[in-house]
C-alpha cells in the first residue's frame, strides 16, 4: 500500500513512517518543519537530539536499505497540496500535520490564529485535493480524545443514539472542546464528515489519548530517534514528569491532580494505527476510533514516575502546583474503545514497561533537559 504521512518530521510521523516501511508499505512524507521551529520559539527542544530530515533519511537507508520519500511544503499552500498527492496518488493519507499543543493556542491572538489556519485550512486543501486526484483514498485523520471533554456520561466512539420528545436518532457525540487548539480538531472533525457525506470519500478519525514513549524497535541507533518534548507547551504531562525525575526537580501535577485521560505507549499507537490504515473504512464512511490502552490522573502518573524512577537511583518528589488552565480537576471519565480491539489490537506494554524504557533512555540526555530546565514551568493561562 502507498502511504503518505502528513507530518512526517513529528513525534509520531517519524515513527510511524519507519513501522510502515518495516511492514512493506511504500511510505512518503509530507512536513514544513514548523514544530522544530515552534518549540525554539518557547526556548526549548527535543530532550533527544534528532538529526535533520535529509540525516534521518539517510540513516534509515543506511540501517535498512529502504527508503523513504520526502517533501518539504505547507499544507496552507492549496497548490503545494493538491501537487504533492496528485503526484503519488497514496492509497492512504495519514494526516499527522497538525499543531498539536492546547496551551500554544492559548498564549495570545497571533498562536491562536495560526493553530485554527494551520490546522483548519490544511485539512481541508487535503481534503479537496483527494477529491480531485484520488477519491477511492482513505484519510486517517489524528483526533485526540480532548474533543469529547469531560462529560459526565459514558464516552462512546464518536456517535451515540439519542431519545428526544419520542423519537429516537444517531448523531455524533458532543463535543466540549477545552482549548482552541482542541477546537481546531472539532471543526477538522465536522469537515471531514461532511466531505465523507457529499463526496463519497472514505475516512477514519482516530481519536487519540496521550501517547507516551520515546524508543521503538524501528529506532535501531541514535539518528534514528524520535523527538521527546517536556516544555510546559509540547510537552505532555507525562513526558514533563519523566523529565523533571532526572534532572530533580519535583514533578507537578495542575491543581488536585485528578484529571484523568487514556494513555497509550508509543509503540502500542504505531500498532493502531497501522491496524486502521490495513482495515479502511467503505467508500463514503467515516468512522471513529477511540484509540488508548489505559485511563489514569495526573496524580497517579506522577506516582508511576515515582515509582519507577527509584529504580534507577532518582529520588523523585511530587508538588502540586496552582493549575494554569479552565479544567475539571475532578471529573468521571468512562470511554468506549471496542473498535481497534475487534480489528485485532492487542497492547503489548503496560504504563510502567514503557518508564522503564523511556527513563533510563532520557537520562542519556540529562545535560539536555537540564539546559531548558526553565521552559518545564507553566507560563500561559487559559483566564486573565
Amino acid at each position: 500500500m502507498k502511504v503518505m504521512i502528513m507530518g512526517m518530521d513529528g513525534y509520531l510521523g517519524w515513527t510511524l513512517s519507519m513501522y510502515l516501511s518495516g511492514r512493506g508499505h511504500d511510505v512518503c512524507g509530507v512536513d514544513n518543519m514548523s514544530r522544530r521551529r515552534n518549540v525554539q520559539e518557547i526556548e526549548s527542544w527535543s530532550a533527544t537530539p534528532i538529526k535533520s530530515m535529509k540525516e534521518r533519511l539517510e540513516a534509515y537507508k543506511k540501517a535498512t536499505g529502504r527508503e523513504l520519500r520526502f517533501y518539504e511544503g505547507d499544507l496552507q499552500e492549496p497548490s503545494f497540496t493538491d501537487l504533492v498527492i496528485a503526484k503519488e496518488k497514496p492509497d492512504c493519507i495519514v494526516h499527522l500535520g497538525e499543531i498539536p499543543s492546547a496551551p500554544y493556542s492559548m498564549i495570545d491572538l497571533d498562536h491562536c490564529n495560526y493553530t485554527q489556519m494551520n490546522n483548519i485550512i490544511g485539512t481541508n486543501n487535503i481534503l479537496f485535493a483527494m477529491k480531485k486526484h484520488v477519491p477511492e483514498c482513505h484519510l486517517l485523520k489524528l483526533g485526540t480524545m480532548g474533543e469529547y471533554g469531560t462529560p459526565n456520561v459514558d464516552i462512546p466512539e464518536g456517535f451515540f443514539e439519542i431519545e428526544y420528545r419520542g423519537r429516537k436518532d444517531t448523531l455524533p457525540f458532543p463535543r466540549q472542546p477545552g482549548s482552541w487548539y482542541h477546537l481546531t480538531k472539532v471543526h477538522g472533525t465536522y469537515n471531514i464528515m461532511f466531505a465523507c457525506k457529499i463526496w463519497q470519500l472514505r475516512s477514519t478519525d482516530i481519536m487519540q489519548g496521550v501517547v507516551h514513549g520515546v524508543v521503538t524497535d524501528d529506532m535501531v541507533n541514535d539518528d534514528l530517534l524520535t523527538r521527546f518534548d517536556f516544555d510546559e507547551v509540547w510537552g505532555t504531562a507525562l513526558n514533563r514528569f519523566c523529565a523533571q525525575a532526572i534532572i530533580g526537580h519535583e514533578l507537578t501535577p495542575y491543581g488536585r491532580g485528578g484529571q484523568t485521560r487514556g494513555y497509550l505507549a508509543l509503540r502500542d499507537s504505531m500498532q493502531c494505527l497501522t491496524i486502521a490504515i490495513e482495515n479502511p473504512p467503505d467508500a463514503g464512511e467515516y468512522r471513529v476510533f477511540n484509540q488508548f490502552d489505559e485511563c489514569y490522573s495526573v496524580n497517579k502518573l506522577a506516582e508511576y514516575v515515582v515509582k519507577v524512577s527509584k529504580e534507577f537511583d532518582l529520588d523523585a518528589k511530587i508538588w502540586n502546583i496552582e493549575n494554569p488552565r479552565l479544567e475539571a480537576e475532578e471529573h468521571y471519565y468512562e470511554p468506549d474503545m471496542k473498535h481497534l480491539p475487534n480489528l485485532g489490537f492487542k497492547p503489548t506494554y503496560t504504563l510502567e514497561d514503557e518508564l522503564r524504557i523511556t527513563i533510563p533512555k532520557l537520562v542519556e540526555y540529562k545535560d539536555r533537559i537540564e539546559a531548558k530546565r526553565q521552559s518545564i514551568m507553566p507560563k500561559i493561562k487559559w483566564t486573565a
